[in-house]
């Protein structure tokens, strides 16, 4: 096929601000984890899928399979739909008070 360029796992971005290694990167509606330190600007790869532990809001209790979305606000995954982007989904519980979830990224919706 004449018109493939890559399997889209991960691709490459200028950083909207600057970001570590592991941050998750909101680029207009596209979510992924920097591979990489960048200055805003930059280029920094993004993974557009898989699973990682991320940041949570602390005061949600989201369970397995839920939907769950960037607040770019707080730099951290949310289960209020509203007014953040959609990622992935929880693939472990995460109650109200623990901070970190574990996500399985779908890529751009």
């Amino acid at each position: 096929m004449r018109n493939f360029i890559q399997p889209g796992h991960n691709v490459t971005v200028p950083a909207p601000a600057a970001v570590a290694s592991g941050d998750g990167v909101l680029v207009g509606s596209m979510f992924g984890i920097a591979n990489g330190d960048a200055e805003n600007g930059a280029d920094v790869v993004l993974s557009m899928v898989g699973v990682y532990t991320m940041p949570k809001t602390p005061a949600n209790d989201i369970a397995v399979g839920a939907a769950v979305y960037w607040n770019s606000s707080a730099g951290e995954v949310t289960s209020t739909a509203s007014g953040n982007t959609r990622i992935g989904v929880a693939i472990a519980a995460a109650g109200a008070g623990v901070t970190t979830i574990r996500v399985r990224l779908n890529g751009s919706f």
